[in-house]
């Protein structure tokens, strides 16, 4: 059975803990990764993208010229794509870009992607995150401590009562905040780093009530169509 360090706010030791085989030593399928990211990001596109045709613009509606004697090439109205003003040929129109994964895939990518930031050493558990005010600070002083640099990924059990934890965050360029009910795919291969506390790890193992509702913020918020599937 693989285990992490339990690292407490100044970066020491102060355990280990036994991480769940189904989450952390699952298959890593890369192909089914790109897969459902690639349906999560195709979620996220509006879809409103829109040209008009010949027969959408304005005008038009005479031949411009004698169809023979002119010399000149036949047309059969000034609103033809190949003139100014006129309608776009095989422009783009509104459509959706939604792409159906089931959530068996759905599962199968997250887990990957915990396998394999837990077997690349991507993978960083704390006991606990709290501020007592929402200090910038504070949070970048935890992440020296804890020795995490470049794109951090903190995964949170549930938003906090006061917020403290995501505003200390948020004014930090390359941190993002996810919550257990609505980890995803995207958001674990986005990351260098992963800092996971020890409420999250149980929430992503389904020892607590709030993993059994799999429904993050960041799933109801539809951020990511692959949220919230660890269980």
């Amino acid at each position: 059975m693989a285990t992490i360090d339990i690292l407490d706010a100044q970066g020491k030791k102060s355990g280990t803990r036994d991480l769940a085989a189904d989450i952390f030593e699952a298959p890593v399928s890369v192909p089914l990764m790109h897969q459902v990211v690639v349906a999560g990001l195709a979620g996220l596109r509006a879809g409103t993208h829109s040209t008009k045709t010949r027969g959408d613009v304005s005008g038009g509606g005479k031949k411009p010229w004698r169809q023979k004697g002119t010399g000149r090439a036949r047309q059969g109205s000034i609103r033809s794509p190949q003139w100014v003003g006129g309608g776009v040929a095989h422009g783009p129109h509104p459509r959706d870009h939604s792409m159906r994964v089931n959530k068996k895939m759905r599962k199968g990518a997250l887990r990957s992607a915990l396998t394999d930031a837990l077997t690349s050493g991507k993978l960083a558990l704390v006991s606990e995150i709290a501020f007592d005010e929402p200090k910038t600070k504070r949070a970048t002083e935890l992440l020296s401590a804890l020795g995490l640099d470049g794109k951090v990924l903190v995964v949170l059990a549930q938003p906090t009562d006061d917020g403290a934890v995501e505003k200390s965050f948020r004014n930090l360029a390359d941190v993002k905040i996810s919550y257990a009910g609505g980890l995803g795919t995207y958001d674990v291969l986005w990351a260098d780093r992963v800092l996971v506390t020890t409420a999250a790890l149980d929430a992503l193992e389904g020892s607590t009530p709030e993993a059994q509702q799999g429904s993050g913020p960041e799933a109801r918020q539809g951020s990511t169509p692959e949220a919230g599937d660890a269980e």
